[in-house]
């Protein structure tokens, strides 16, 4: 069943732009002189006809991306496909910059997002000549400009508060994230460094080197690191989740003193700034600190323990202190939710016979995953790319020989990724790691979204 809606949607898109090409080729055959040229010269049938907002608007904007592809993005655009030629050099003691790699991509594809817009705005201009040309074969009158003006604040309202926005999405989000996928397609490394260097598209050279296809990469310590991410997340989530449960639960049971009081306390670790207690955290347990050097002065040890120089050692802790930031959160969401169960369940469990631990599993716990599942989804793909967490307690340490480029025993794929970056300079290998990090949160996310209760059947818990 999935296949043939799969199947369906793809001819349903097909069958869709085979009727738009349609209509494009009867609003030209069948429309008079002042929407052919408007093929050419978009807006000019909107001037013709009074609609002087719309009119101007278009031809504007038309100009507009015209002038800016004749005047700067075409000289980007045609080097797209080499990312440059010509080299920077030395010529009679002098700099002679030649192309730039980095800017030709850049460039280049934000001219193409302008002219998939321009062929956007081209297909909005011809729709709407067609729509006022029906109007008047109608006998019915057009929008006057002050009507077309009102209705951007009106019914049109929607599209003017998101104009900007939207625009903004595409230019530092999409267009970065564009950038990134293409990025993982060339040779962009500390050795292709524009404008002294070129860089130029390899293909799925850095993919077979991520995994180590032909003997040679990263295949290792990429599903080394991989492997670690995903154990890093599963405990990180679901150890906080029931710990901080199990604490919401306790404060919460009657007879509680202090209720108050032992949530402020919890609530503290919240209120220190993560950036602040992570550091000090981290020094703590270093060789050299404090918890060592305790340890040894009560004669508990004799020699230091290697928190941060054992790799077990470091996971665990790592975990251990991520339950002492993560279980207040919970805590607070959960307490809450246990005050929206109704009493009555309770009751009528108590009269039943039930004892502590089949009340929670056949009622607090259902309740609580059915309404808290969507945020367990948030907060496992959140701690698949927690950086402050790793990098600030131990930088990803201990190093390893057995891992390539600087990747240590407890480093994340996202902290992995920011050292090849800063450090190494390693751009392409970065951006295919960024590819990686992508797909392995986007099909967690599709495959247990799509499986929730609480997104299958909404009214479902009673």
């Amino acid at each position: 069943m999935e296949v043939e809606n799969k199947g369906g949607s793809v001819f349903r898109f097909f069958r869709l732009l085979l009727r738009d090409l349609k209509e494009i080729g009867f609003t030209f055959s069948e429309g008079d002189w002042k929407t052919k040229i408007s093929f050419l010269i978009m807006g000019f049938g909107q001037l013709l006809r009074g609609q002087i907002v719309r009119g101007i608007s278009m031809l504007a904007l038309e100009g507009g991306i015209l002038y800016y592809l004749a005047s700067f993005g075409w000289n980007y655009l045609k080097n797209i496909l080499t990312l440059g030629t010509v080299e920077t050099h030395k010529e009679n003691r002098r700099t002679v910059y030649g192309d730039n790699s980095f800017l030709i991509l850049l460039y280049g594809l934000l001219t193409i997002v302008i002219i998939c817009a321009l062929i956007f705005l081209w297909r909005v201009n011809i729709r709407q000549n067609r729509e006022a040309e029906q109007r008047l074969k109608h006998g019915k009158r057009l929008p006057t400009n002050r009507e077309d003006l009102g209705s951007l604040f009106d019914k049109n309202f929607d599209k003017t508060l998101l104009a900007l926005p939207v625009l903004g999405i595409f230019v530092f989000t999409v267009l970065p994230i564009i950038f990134m996928i293409c990025i993982a397609f060339t040779n962009y490394d500390a050795t292709h460094q524009p404008p002294a260097k070129l860089f130029t598209w390899v293909g799925l050279d850095n993919f077979k080197a991520l995994f180590g296809i032909g003997g040679e990469g990263f295949g290792g310590t990429f599903f080394y690191v991989l492997g670690w991410t995903l154990v890093w997340s599963f405990f990180a989530t679901f150890l906080t989740y029931f710990l901080g449960m199990a604490v919401a639960i306790m404060i919460n049971k009657k007879g509680i003193r202090l209720k108050k009081l032992w949530r402020t306390i919890l609530v503290m670790t919240i209120a220190v700034p993560q950036f602040v207690s992570l550091l000090y955290v981290g020094k703590m347990f270093a060789t050299d600190g404090l918890v060592n050097s305790y340890l040894m002065r009560w004669g508990w040890i004799s020699t230091p323990i290697p928190f941060w120089d054992n790799a077990l050692y470091a996971r665990i802790l790592i975990i251990a202190i991520n339950l002492w930031i993560g279980i207040p959160y919970t805590m607070l969401i959960v307490t809450g939710l246990l005050m929206n169960i109704p009493e009555e369940l309770y009751e009528s469990a108590r009269i039943d016979g039930a004892n502590v631990f089949q009340t929670f599993r056949k009622i607090t716990l259902p309740y609580m995953l059915f309404i808290t599942g969507p945020f367990l989804l948030t907060q496992f793909i959140g701690n698949l790319n927690n950086f402050n967490v790793i990098f600030l307690l131990n930088r990803g340490r201990p190093q390893s020989m057995s891992l390539s480029n600087n990747a240590g025993s407890t480093d994340l794929l996202v902290t992995w990724l920011y050292k090849m970056t800063i450090n190494d300079s390693n751009y392409k290998i970065a951006a295919v790691i960024g590819i990686m990090v992508f797909l392995v949160t986007a099909v967690i996310s599709l495959v247990v979204y799509n499986t929730m209760p609480s997104v299958k059947d909404e009214e479902g818990f009673q």
